[in-house]
C-alpha cells in the first residue's frame, strides 16, 4: 500500500474527518534530507473533522502526529498538517 493511502486510511478510521486530503510532496525534496528514491517520504495533510473541535492547534497535531507514530518513525520524513474543526476557514 502507498504510504499516502494509508496515512488516509489511519486518518479516516481515526477521525472520520468530513474532508481528507492527502498530498505526497516528496518530488519537491528530492536532494534534500529524508528524500529517497521512490519519494513517499514527504506529505502535506488537510483534514475537517468534528474531532478538531474545541482543540488548539498544537492539540490537533498531537491527535494527529500519534495516530501517524509508526508511520512518523519509520518512512515519513516531514508532514505538514492543516486541520480544521468544521467552520472553520482557511482549508
Amino acid at each position: 500500500m502507498r504510504t499516502a493511502d494509508l496515512i488516509t486510511k489511519k486518518l479516516t478510521e481515526a477521525f472520520v474527518p468530513q474532508s481528507l486530503n492527502v498530498v505526497d510532496e516528496s518530488h519537491q525534496h528530492e536532494g534534500h534530507a529524508g528524500a529517497r528514491p521512490g519519494g513517499q517520504t514527504h506529505f502535506r495533510v488537510y483534514i475537517v473533522s468534528d474531532a478538531f473541535k474545541g482543540k488548539t492547534r498544537i492539540e490537533r497535531h498531537r491527535m494527529i502526529n500519534t495516530i501517524l507514530s509508526d508511520d512518523l518513525a519509520g518512512g515519513v520524513h516531514a508532514l505538514a498538517i492543516h486541520a480544521a474543526a468544521p467552520g472553520e476557514g482557511g482549508i
